[in-house]
């Protein structure tokens, strides 16, 4: 398998999926943004992962690069590509098929549940279990591209993952996540720790114990499992 992440600022990286590829033995290729914004043949790719940011997709003013990103991301999905989006990644996904993005009513920063809306007896869909908690770590969210099903909910944010056709996942919350990631993230955007309903504070956030993210590093297995199967 040939696998292409897409980074946007050094601090959130692959987290878990470095060792779900690193275990199907995938020959893994990035383009960091923030280094250099050239971008791979689509047609060498078997599965993009596309990792999140502090950025919005509607920032092409400031980083000019996020305007051939969405081009490539289109490609990608239009050529059935594995695609798989987080955050951020989630957004662009939406974006480069043409649903809006903007800020949701609430931030969501911290560890909350999402409710699964597919059920498992719908093979064709990814099915996230009734109740599972995450990370998130957003302000913005996007209306579902066309023919897009949504996968999960929450109470802050209406539209937390979808399915786009068999190959093409959007997740607005985080299961690549890991403790030192956590850290990462919160050593580095700790300013947007504004005490609120949906947002926690860094101990919270950090407090979690190690079967949090067991828990979602598993799933975020069966998602890419899904849809690289």
């Amino acid at each position: 398998m040939k696998a292409h992440y897409l980074q946007h600022v050094p601090f959130e990286g692959l987290g878990s999926i470095e060792t779900w590829l690193q275990s199907v033995r995938a020959d893994v290729t990035v383009t960091k943004f923030f280094k250099d914004p050239a971008l791979p043949a689509v047609d060498d790719l078997d599965l993009l992962v596309i990792m999140g940011g502090p950025m919005s997709v509607n920032d092409e003013a400031d980083h000019p690069w996020l305007a051939a990103e969405k081009q490539f991301i289109r490609k990608a999905i239009e050529k059935d590509k594995a695609v798989i989006g987080i955050c951020l990644g989630a957004q662009l996904i939406a974006g480069a098929m043409g649903a809006a993005v903007y800020p949701n009513k609430e931030k969501e920063i911290g560890w909350f549940p999402v409710t699964g809306t597919q059920s498992d007896n719908a093979e064709e869909f990814f099915a996230f279990p009734q109740e599972l908690l995450v990370f998130h770590w957003h302000g913005e969210t996007f209306d579902l591209p066309d023919g897009a099903m949504r996968l999960a909910r929450s109470d802050a944010c209406h539209n937390q993952a979808f399915q786009l056709d068999s190959r093409t996942i959007g997740l607005q919350f985080h299961l690549e996540t890991t403790p030192g990631a956590a850290r990462d993230i919160v050593h580095h955007c700790r300013d947007e720790l504004q005490p609120s309903r949906y947002v926690q504070g860094a101990a919270e956030i950090l407090g979690v114990k190690d079967s949090n993210y067991t828990v979602i590093n598993s799933c975020m297995d069966r998602v890419l499992q899904f849809i690289t199967g």
